[in-house]
């Protein structure tokens, strides 16, 4: 059985109509932030085992982005919500 997300937008999908891009709990740095705050924004990453947030494209879908809260052990997919909405203050 494929496993599914719901997306806010077009409902329950296959995750293989998504890309995951990243990190959602990452904070950019200010445009005049030294090299050393670039360097570490763009190439360092946490491994996080258990809950935890990602920017999720629906590619193959609305084509929006989301913030998906999943399992990283066990690629359960909990949470979804709009990423727009999340920047502005709503859930994320």
């Amino acid at each position: 059985m494929a496993s599914l997300i719901s997306c806010p937008h077009c409902g329950l999908r296959p995750k293989e109509e998504f890309s995951i891009k990243g990190d959602a709990s990452l904070t950019r740095p200010a445009p005049n932030a030294g090299p050393e705050a670039w360097y570490d924004y763009v190439y360092l990453r946490d491994n996080p085992k258990g809950r935890h947030k990602e920017y999720w494209h629906h590619s193959s879908g609305c084509r929006r982005w989301l913030v998906v809260e999943r399992d990283t052990v066990t690629h359960a997919a909990y949470e979804v919500s709009d990423a727009a909405l999340a920047k502005l203050g709503g859930q994320a």
